[in-house]
């Protein structure tokens, strides 16, 4: 297993890297991995793709020398050390090659940074399965000399990991682990890169059924006239007809569902988009039934269940019945928003009995948003350039932090494209806590959504120095050649600040180990940070710092923010209904080994859990990426909503913006990582009230997401 070192960690889907050197205690004397010399990231060998090589071996170097150090049975606080400096020096490796390889333009650096990432991981199953570095693990934890609770802790959590990872099994069955684990890796890269691969078209003729708002996603095509005699028409253009082709990638998707007023139209991208990439069916049934067999293998009876025992959730059955809760809380109000929407389109489409079709959904709703409340998107996007709002991310650290961000000058080779910035997040009496690389233009080629790529996690070097966070911020918001005219709309907006609450909770952490800097926390609790702070994107008193009309520099009306939060919960119940559908999909896929074909399963599913119907031939979980690294585990995106909902009601409703809000969220939470149990975490900074048991485990109170949404508890 990739456990042991490489603790998973949320940010839509990205892994926790960290580097940091250990000169302080007797270990074998640590090179310089980022020293003046300069190459992506501030890595010296990466300045040009070939160093990728030298990166991996001199990582693999580098964790030999510390596993000979030991194997010759150290103290156990220098075991300790040692272990998380291995952990430091294949992350670097791991997560660089990982941001590389999703957004570097260079094809050459693509392919360096995946056999780079390929070779690290096969060395990385190695080191989950020495019995060495186990056996030193085990003595450090056994032995009760460890001075911190974070030391033990670190002990603990490496031990467990070592065991999830198979080093108990005989011979055979741990050779068999690291087959399925490295199987995995395949398989998972091979679903996104059909997804990349394979995103789906669909051809409109005439041009004319596409609105123009549109045109600038679609491509043009032409097709001849063939019903129209050459006699007839004066010039050879004209026997040429103009459509447009429309990929189905899911920004575009999005955007055709929500505008274009042709039914045919939505309907054609709507079974395009969810019917790609077909090869994925086969992909993804060969993933299920392989992390199936290894849970078996580690003894349990699904990876659903080999995934979630180390969660706050602790078992499936906790899972599963959370979800019910929130299905059976969320379903009269869904139910009834569906019937608002069903009627909403009879008496567009001048019809008594016609059926809402899953393409309709996006069309309709934002046709009665905007009717309800009286707003354009147009004129709401006009309040968001992106220069405001990368300050309003600076509001929000100044405010709640005492913090600031200044931009930093990059050195030659440091930088993968020209419009990457970076920043220090800089404190008045700390000096720099860490530093953030944005990378926020949509680009061909570059990975498709918004993440937060974590590059180096923080560490204790000695008493009096600390290796600081680095992150980077990658989104694809659409370019533009002059960057002040980059303007976003509202989820953008919501967006940017999800992924900014993942990197806070980075560049905030301050443990000793990188083992559990950060996002390197339990799954079920990894999203809270970003969750909480889209309640900000929200907040009239936080957009009216920032929000500003790009001509005029008027400050966003108030009034027009309270028709977006209006319009945001017309359809709060039917998200949410949605989410817990995904939940449930991912929960039953790697359940206890379900026989019937996958889309069988997701239909039954999107019947019991939702208002709406399933489209015969669309198979949406084909290119559900989250079934990746996230398989069993997307559940924590409603955990998150609710821990958020609390503390947001409970901790910073009242004055969002305060010194007081921010300093206690950056030290009883964002500081520690992983670094303590959490529900500690969570009970320090609000009290009782945010947690509950269920049947062994814990699972969210839901009251402040009731109370949100006017829901009955049940």
């Amino acid at each position: 297993m990739l456990s042991l070192l490489l603790r998973s960690s949320a940010s839509k889907l990205r892994l926790r890297p960290a580097t940091i050197s250990c000169n302080s205690d007797p270990l074998p004397t640590l090179r310089n991995y980022s020293s003046t010399a300069t190459g992506l990231y501030g890595f010296r060998h990466l300045n040009s793709p070939k160093g990728f090589q030298r990166f991996v071996d001199d990582a693999i170097e580098r964790s030999g020398e510390l596993v000979e150090f030991i194997s010759g049975m150290p103290s156990s606080a220098e075991i300790i050390k040692a272990m998380d400096e291995i952990s430091n020096t294949v992350c670097c490796v791991v997560d660089s090659a990982e941001l590389c390889r999703h957004t570097h333009p260079n094809r050459e650096f693509v392919e360096e940074a995946n056999k780079a990432s390929m070779r690290i991981n096969e060395y990385l199953h190695y080191l989950n399965t020495n019995h060495t570095l186990f056996d030193a693990v085990r003595k450090a934890e056994q032995e009760g000399h460890l001075l911190t609770k974070e030391a033990q802790r670190a002990a603990h959590y490496l031990r467990v990991d070592f065991e999830r990872g198979g080093i108990h099994l005989p011979a055979e069955k741990l050779d068999r682990v690291n087959q399925l684990n490295i199987k995995i890796s395949q398989l998972c890269r091979e679903f996104s890169e059909n997804i990349i691969i394979d995103p789906g078209t669909v051809d409109i003729f005439p041009a004319s059924r596409m609105p123009q708002s549109l045109h600038h996603l679609l491509k043009p095509i032409y097709r001849s006239r063939s019903t129209i005699s050459r006699e007839s028409l004066g010039h050879r253009d004209a026997m040429k007809e103009k459509g447009f082709r429309i990929p189905t990638d899911p920004n575009t998707l999005s955007s055709v569902l929500q505008w274009a007023s042709d039914d045919e139209v939505r309907k054609l991208a709507y079974m395009k988009g969810n019917s790609v990439p077909h090869a994925n069916l086969g992909v993804l049934d060969n993933l299920i039934a392989t992390r199936h067999e290894l849970a078996q293998i580690m003894g349990y009876r699904s990876y659903a269940e080999f995934t979630v025992k180390p969660n706050m959730s602790s078992s499936p059955k906790v899972v599963i019945s959370f979800l019910q809760e929130l299905s059976k809380m969320v379903r009269p109000s869904a139910d009834e928003e569906f019937n608002k929407i069903k009627a909403f389109k009879r008496e567009k489409c001048g019809q008594t009995d016609g059926d809402l079709e899953p393409w309709d959904e996006a069309y309709y709703t934002a046709m009665m948003k905007s009717s309800a409340y009286d707003f354009d998107s147009s004129i709401v996007v006009s309040y968001f350039s992106l220069p405001q709002c990368i300050s309003g991310l600076k509001v929000l650290v100044e405010s709640l932090f005492g913090a600031t961000f200044h931009n930093v000058p990059m050195a030659p080779g440091e930088s993968w494209h020209p419009d990457v910035l970076k920043m220090s997040l800089h404190h008045p009496e700390e000096g720099d806590l860490g530093y953030l690389y944005l990378d926020l233009y949509s680009r061909n080629d570059k990975y498709p959504g918004c993440a937060h790529f974590a590059i180096k996690g923080g560490r204790s070097v000695s008493e009096t120095e600390y290796q600081l966070p680095v992150v980077a911020l990658v989104c694809n918001f659409s370019s533009s050649c002059n960057s002040s005219t980059v303007r976003l709309n509202h989820w953008e907006l919501e967006t940017l600040f999800h992924e900014f609450g993942h990197a806070l909770h980075s560049l905030l952490s301050r443990t000793d180990y990188q083992h559990f800097s950060g996002t390197r926390v339990v799954l079920d609790l990894a999203e809270t940070p970003s969750n909480l702070f889209e309640y900000y994107a929200w907040d009239y008193r936080v957009l009216k710092t920032f929000a500003k009309h790009y001509s005029t520099g008027e400050i966003i009306p108030e009034k027009l923010v309270h028709s977006m939060q209006g319009a945001r919960k017309m359809f709060a119940a039917t998200d949410l209904q949605r989410q817990v559908f995904y939940a449930a999909v991912d929960q039953t896929l790697f359940g206890e080994l379900p026989t019937p074909p996958t889309s069988s399963i997701v239909e039954d599913l999107k019947r019991e859990y939702t208002s709406w119907k399933h489209v015969e031939g669309t198979n949406w979980q084909a290119r559900f990426n989250h079934l990746l690294n996230y398989g069993a585990g997307y559940y924590s995106y409603l955990y998150a909503k609710c821990f958020a909902a609390t503390i947001w009601q409970k901790l910073c409703q009242e004055d969002p913006l305060s010194l007081t809000t921010g300093t206690a969220l950056r030290t009883k939470f964002l500081q520690h990582g992983g670094a303590k149990e959490p529900d500690d975490l969570l009970n320090g900074l609000v009290g009782d009230g945010i947690l509950r048991d269920c049947n062994g485990g814990l699972v969210p109170d839901i009251t402040c997401l009731c109370n949100e949404m006017k829901f009955e508890k049940s």
